[in-house]
């Protein structure tokens, strides 16, 4: 052990306070994207460090930047689990190098999250912090099961406590209360109904328990505090909470009236995906607005990156173009990877968008427009379909003795596009600017759940990602895929899938996430 992991001394702190290093405890809420705080959400996205427990959603991890470093410390019960020192240091340690660090809680950070070690340790070495609450299952669990935890008739108060140490709660006193949440209690099921009835709870006291809330594997199971063993024989009541009192007859009537004004709770307009797992196959890093929409409908999204998107073999070709930009006529641009890659080659070569002052610009797609517009500039045609193939066919000018700049994948794009441009008497100029490979691995998450036939949609957004999304698939052992709906973005990946599956089941009518994500959601509700 080296000393660099020691805190620093009181001569050193100014250099720390210019380092501003800071430490979020933030809130992960219920796990699920769509319960996140926008506060949260914001800190994610600027995170240089992220140090999380064990029960985030996987899906969170992705909200951070690509070069965040990730940090599992998660408590896992009957499993190794960092020490709480450990943890402490680590928060120390990067804030004082200068860090934004997020320590990424489940749930509330001041509920059961032993917030007050690691800000007792933060300020004992001057590091700043902030503390960004979350929403607790404690108060998420019974509403999500349709469990109100007060009612004026019924149940006027309410109280949250562990049963982790059953031995240190007053038990008679708890069961004199009208109702009660417990956390962290799945395996001391038989202690609590032993305490309860013990101290004078009725058999028939009602009880409910919710696991995974909010989550699309949420289980509830109710009975009573004579008969809920019995019905959760069997089960792995982990991670789960309890509702015990009155209020839990209540879910029942609830529940009929939302059926009544509903005919499908699980069909509601803001969450019709709800219960449908969706495989989102799209390039690495590039795939967080696809799942984030899906995501907010409700779906289940697991991530497998098909495309890896890097630097092409040469920049010698771009280089030389953009040292003459000015002979071009038009730019085009027919993808976000070639928008950010041409104009980070553009600043390299220290030039920026003012080059382009007399060069006219096309892109393919409304994102590829979005990107374009981060740099400060409006393409001057975007063909009406979103597709690359319409660009000649509705083009704004003759293309007859234009000069055509056309950065482009390096190995793998369609040709047709140039022939057709050469055709029209343009002078074209193909340059690569990025390459876009197959992945050598495939996701555990993504693995397991096609192996096991439970995924029911998979997107793709290109027939690359098709190609490689066979490759990679059979090179893990392969999968049965008669039962999952296979989803395209339009007509060429379309025609990728009929020749690698033998068939397309949603194609999207405007060519783009948007109308992708439509599209299932149209097939879902029919």
């Amino acid at each position: 052990m080296t000393d660099d992991r020691l805190p620093v001394t009181k001569n050193q702190l100014p250099a720390i306070m210019n380092a501003q290093g800071k430490v979020y405890l933030v809130g992960a809420g219920l796990g699920n994207v769509g319960y996140l705080t926008v506060k949260a959400l914001q800190l994610l996205a600027q995170a240089e460090v992220l140090i999380y427990d064990a029960l985030v959603d996987d899906q969170l991890l992705q909200l951070v930047p690509k070069n965040c470093l990730k940090l599992d410390v998660g408590k896992r019960g009957g499993k190794p689990s960092t020490p709480q020192a450990e943890i402490n240091h680590l928060l120390v340690e990067h804030c004082q190098r200068g860090k934004q660090v997020v320590r990424l809680k489940s749930g509330d950070p001041f509920i059961f999250g032993r917030s007050a070690a690691e800000i007792d340790a933060l300020m004992a070495n001057n590091c700043r912090f902030e503390v960004v609450p979350g929403i607790s299952s404690a108060l998420a669990a019974p509403l999500l099961a349709g469990i109100p935890l007060t009612d004026p008739t019924i149940s006027s108060c309410f109280a949250v406590f562990t049963a982790h140490e059953p031995e240190k709660l007053d038990w008679e006193a708890l069961a004199r209360l009208e109702t009660l949440v417990i956390l962290m209690g799945g395996k001391q099921l038989s202690t609590v109904v032993q305490q309860l009835l013990h101290y004078g709870r009725s058999p028939q006291t009602p009880i409910a328990i919710v696991k995974w809330a909010g989550t699309q594997k949420q289980q509830t199971w109710t009975s009573d505090l004579a008969n809920i063993q019995t019905v959760t024989a069997g089960v792995s009541l982990s991670p789960v909470v309890m509702i015990i009192g009155e209020v839990v007859a209540l879910r029942e009537q609830l529940n009929a009236k939302i059926e009544i004004e509903f005919p499908a709770l699980d069909m509601l307009p803001d969450q019709p995906l709800h219960g449908k797992t969706i495989l989102v196959t799209r390039s690495a890093g590039q795939s967080s607005n696809a799942r984030d929409r899906l995501a907010m409908l409700g779906a289940n999204v697991i991530e497998m990156p098909a495309l890896e998107i890097g630097p092409p073999s040469s920049w010698e070709d771009l280089d030389r173009a953009i040292a003459h930009i000015a002979d071009f006529d038009w730019l085009i641009l027919t993808s976000t990877n070639g928008v950010e890659y041409f104009f980070a080659r553009l600043a390299i070569q220290g030039k920026d968008a003012r080059a382009l002052a007399g060069v006219k610009i096309a892109v393919v797609g409304e994102k590829t427009a979005q990107i374009l517009a981060q740099q400060g500039l409006q393409p001057d045609f975007i063909p009406p379909n979103f597709i690359a193939d319409s660009l000649v066919e509705h083009f704004p000018e003759p293309l007859q003795g234009k000069k055509v700049l056309f950065p482009r994948v390096e190995t793998g794009g369609r040709e047709v596009l140039v022939k057709e441009f050469t055709m029209k008497g343009a002078d074209v100029v193909e340059v690569a600017a990025y390459e876009s490979r197959c992945p050598q691995r495939i996701s555990p998450d993504a693995l397991k759940a096609l192996q096991q036939q439970a995924v029911d949609v998979i997107t793709f957004a290109s027939s690359k990602t098709v190609q490689n999304f066979c490759q990679l698939l059979a090179n893990h052992g392969g999968a049965n895929l008669d039962s999952v709906c296979i989803a395209s973005i339009g007509p060429l990946t379309s025609k990728a899938c009929q020749q690698q599956f033998g068939r397309v089941d949603i194609e999207a009518t405007e060519y783009t996430l948007e109308g992708l994500t439509q599209a299932i959601v149209q097939w879902v509700q029919r």
